[in-house]
């Protein structure tokens, strides 16, 4: 059991969302494994962004990697094809260990926070159609402080946002990347196993690794 902390921040997409329906749609579109390609890459272009100054949401920088596969996919898809696409993202599934799992730590009296990439409205209407929304004390993005994550400003941000410190703080993620930036801004960390994730070899041993969000309340609470 982990003393001593009181906020537990959460990753959404990947995290406590299925993006299955999302990957599906884009590899149907323009082939097998395009789907990680394009989830790469969004992340790459969402760190150009956040490290030369620039802000576009996540849904912007979306929309134009799929244009980049397409034209490197030599396909002619039009505007709203390339929505529909996307059009899963909104109505994402939360992984089955995942309501009960933040039932139990909102019983414990842990204070939830969503804190994600993603676009404001969308974000809202994922965890809406995934009926998490009661779950949190607070849902937050990167856009008003237009630094994605695993930039360090982010988790300063989410921090400020909370009034709490960061040694109180826990981030949950399935990425990687994501436990390093809030390992490095000093924040304790949870990693989630999910499929085909992994932990970044060079940074940081996370606080807890788990494979589910049930099993990390059980590691948090003791029960």
């Amino acid at each position: 059991m982990i003393k001593n902390i009181e906020f537990i921040i959460f990753d959404v997409n990947e995290t406590l969302l299925d993006l299955s329906p999302l990957k599906n749609s884009i590899n149907s579109a323009l082939g097998k494994g395009a789907a990680e390609v394009w989830f790469s890459q969004l992340l790459h272009y969402s760190l150009v962004e956040s490290i030369t100054g620039t802000y576009h949401d996540f849904s912007e920088i979306a929309l134009a990697v799929l244009k980049m596969n397409v034209q490197k996919a030599d396909l002619d898809l039009s505007e709203s094809d390339l929505q529909d696409i996307l059009s899963p993202i909104s109505k994402l599934k939360a992984y089955p260990d995942v309501e009960k799992g933040l039932d139990q730590l909102k019983k414990a009296g842990y204070r939830i926070i969503a804190f994600s990439n993603g676009k404001p409205s969308v974000l809202n209407e994922q965890l809406k159609f995934a009926g998490l929304t009661t779950y949190f004390d607070q849902i937050l993005s990167v856009d008003e402080i237009k630094k994605y994550k695993p930039h360090p400003k982010a988790y300063k941000y989410a921090l400020r946002k909370t009034n709490s410190k960061a040694e109180s703080s826990m981030m949950v993620a399935a990425h990687g990347w994501d436990i390093a930036g809030a390992q490095r801004a000093g924040l304790k960390t949870a990693f989630i196993e999910r499929p085909g994730k992994f932990i970044f070899p060079l940074a940081e041993k996370p606080t807890l690794e788990t494979n589910s969000i049930l099993e990390l309340s059980k590691l948090l609470t003791g029960d």
